[in-house]
């Protein structure tokens, strides 16, 4: 069975993967929009920049979120100026550094669901006189509801499984920063494979779930509108 430690590490993990998940889906979503609709000579740029985590090493991401997130960073240096702490080796540093490693994850499936909706069904709203916030709403979230499914369990899916970035700007203190990755190489670490096997089967069995159901919900909205 976990131990109280192992615990604290799964309610960090959930805690971790829920709130960055959040801010993924707000700040991704105009992201994603203005990708999928822009001709901005820039696009290749910002489209370079949210693909990066997927090829840059997490340690060498680590490395540069902990110069920016520490005292003498830019953004740490900042928190000190105006009074608080450093972001370093705390949770709401360990979440700003999940957003940025997972945006990829989220941003992509909604850039992709963007870009199938295309112009016509909003262009229709349009000129049904449905404004703004009305086009949103009815047209291009219904629409966009399999890219969002998806982007929210691979964005979820992946922050549990962080590593590297979570161990160089959060370290190992528990109740704050360990996670359940980090319990699992700590347990390996001190020969306890047992507490490992626990750990990382309770991880395994959950990816897998989330996976499934995203891959099961998406072929049964593609079955529906083919249907229809």
């Amino acid at each position: 069975m976990p131990d109280t430690h192992d615990i604290g590490a799964l309610i960090t993990t959930l805690q971790l993967a829920g709130l960055s998940t959040a801010l993924l889906l707000l700040l991704g979503t105009p992201l994603a929009w203005w990708l999928a609709h822009t001709r901005s000579a820039f696009k290749p740029v910002v489209d370079a920049c949210v693909a990066l985590p997927l090829v840059l090493p997490p340690t060498v991401l680590g490395f540069y979120l902990l110069l920016l997130l520490g005292a003498e960073g830019p953004l740490g240096g900042l928190m000190v100026k105006l009074g608080g702490q450093p972001l370093a080796f705390t949770f709401a540093g360990l979440v700003i550094g999940s957003v940025i490693y997972s945006l990829p994850f989220v941003v992509q499936p909604l850039q992709d669901a963007f870009r199938r909706i295309g112009e016509r069904p909003i262009e229709v709203a349009a000129t049904l006189g449905a404004g703004r916030t009305d086009r949103w709403l009815s047209v291009i979230l219904p629409l966009a509801r399999p890219g969002y499914i998806t982007a929210a369990v691979l964005g979820f899916a992946h922050t549990l499984g962080e590593f590297g970035v979570v161990l160089m700007i959060g370290g190992n203190i528990p109740g704050s920063t360990r996670v359940l990755s980090i319990a699992i190489y700590d347990h390996v670490e001190t020969l306890e494979y047992g507490k490992a096997h626990v750990l990382a089967g309770l991880l395994l069995v959950l990816s897998f779930t989330l996976l499934f159901g995203v891959y099961a919900i998406n072929r049964r909205f593609v079955i529906g509108r083919v249907a229809s």
